[in-house]
């Protein structure tokens, strides 16, 4: 070989090593910068799809806590998924997200409570979702102990409990813009919760659309309810409450009642329709506003004030049936309308400034002697039985 060829043998043999070294090299310091620009304190997020069950990719999370995104399918389950720590988020793909509760012994789908030895465990997010399971499982989702719990975005369908079991969540539960529907007991059941913000959520035919028992402050707005085998909105032993801007439509039994010392509570702006078994029923109910709800087609008795309620106002509310100007909308054996009871022993009520319209019945009727101290004044009263009290 010439020294010219061997000269050229090398220089080739240079060039090749820095064609391949420098790609590499590049590489490697794309990793390192991506290294360096690595988030302080970043967690990794779970992908369920990763690992062999739900449970497991649950388990994977750290004790700090995280995210755990389900991809789409149906998840079919046997035992409760089981969620014990602090700032967990638990999200689907929508309604593509289906996990299914095939138990059939009382066991809800999702379990979330503190450990042993803790009062409670913190934020929990359960969100783009839906659970189903069937006539002889527990609840959808089962709380208890659960502050600052967050559902959002979820279906919540044909559980043989409630569809929502909020137990002792009492720091700031939120449910918003869910649906609830064919649950065996009640869609949101709430026991023991504090600072409650149900809003923008569908109810339809569960037992009880929403029960708020022993609670404070329920901030319920802007949810549709319908179809309801007994109640829509069941109150009990809670005070400083709003049930505002729903609507409440053809429940079996009552739309809304309070009951067991409630008070304290404004019922406003709700549209109350063709429930069949009542309007609002005040069982036991104190300091209570009553005011511009519409009324309309209820059948049997549109507002009742119960033999334990007092201090109530009763203001500018509609109480009609289905005229529209010139005829009714609805066939005759379907707009019967009613106006208020007052019960032996409801005392002190303001009534004014209502609409009595189109009705089967007096505009209030008193049952047993009159209630003491009753206001009744500048309400309108058209078409209505005669013999009003």
């Amino acid at each position: 070989m010439s020294r010219i060829v061997a000269c050229l043998l090398i220089v080739v043999a240079v060039c090749a090593g820095v064609a391949t070294s420098v790609p590499a090299r590049r590489a490697d310091e794309s990793a390192n910068q991506a290294n360096a620009q690595q988030l302080p304190g970043a967690r990794n997020e779970i992908n369920a799809g990763e690992f062999p069950s739900l449970q497991a990719a649950i388990d994977a999370l750290p004790d700090g806590g995280g995210i755990v995104r389900i991809p789409p399918g149906e998840f079919v389950i046997n035992q409760p998924l089981q969620i014990h720590r602090d700032d967990v988020t638990l999200e689907g793909a929508g309604g593509s997200t289906h996990i299914r509760n095939e138990t059939t012994s009382g066991q809800s789908a999702i379990v979330a409570s503190p450990p042993d030895g803790v009062d409670s465990i913190w934020r929990l997010r359960i969100a783009n979702l839906r659970i189903t399971g069937n006539e002889n499982s527990g609840h959808g989702i089962h709380a208890n102990k659960v502050d600052e719990i967050f559902l959002e975005g979820i279906t919540v369908s044909e559980n043989g409990g409630h569809g929502v079991f909020l137990d002792a969540c009492y720091e700031d539960p939120r449910v918003c813009d869910s649906l609830f529907t064919y649950n065996k007991q009640t869609g949101l059941a709430l026991a023991g919760c504090h600072d409650i913000v149900v809003a923008a959520n569908h109810f339809e035919e569960n037992q009880d659309a929403v029960t708020c028992m022993d609670g404070f402050n329920l901030c319920m707005n802007g949810n549709n309810l319908d179809d309801h085998l007994r109640h829509g909105v069941v109150i009990e032993n809670t005070y400083g409450s709003v049930v505002a801007g729903n609507m409440i439509e053809e429940c079996q039994g009552t739309a809304v009642v309070l009951d067991r010392d409630c008070y304290g509570i404004t019922v406003s702006a709700n549209v109350i329709a063709h429930n069949f078994g009542g309007g609002v029923d005040l069982r036991d109910a104190h300091g209570c506003a009553i005011s511009a709800n519409t009324f309309t087609i209820v059948p049997k008795r549109g507002l009742v004030v119960g033999a334990n309620s007092g201090r109530i106002t009763i203001s500018a509310n509609n109480f009609s049936d289905s005229y529209i100007g010139n005829r009714e909308k609805r066939p005759v054996d379907d707009q019967q309308a009613t106006g208020i009871v007052i019960e032996e022993g409801a005392q002190d009520l303001a009534i004014t400034g209502n609409v009595f319209s189109g009705l089967d019945t007096v505009a209030v009727a008193t049952d047993g002697e009159t209630a003491p101290r009753v206001t009744f004044a500048n309400n309108l009263m058209r078409d209505v039985k005669a013999g009003n009290e």
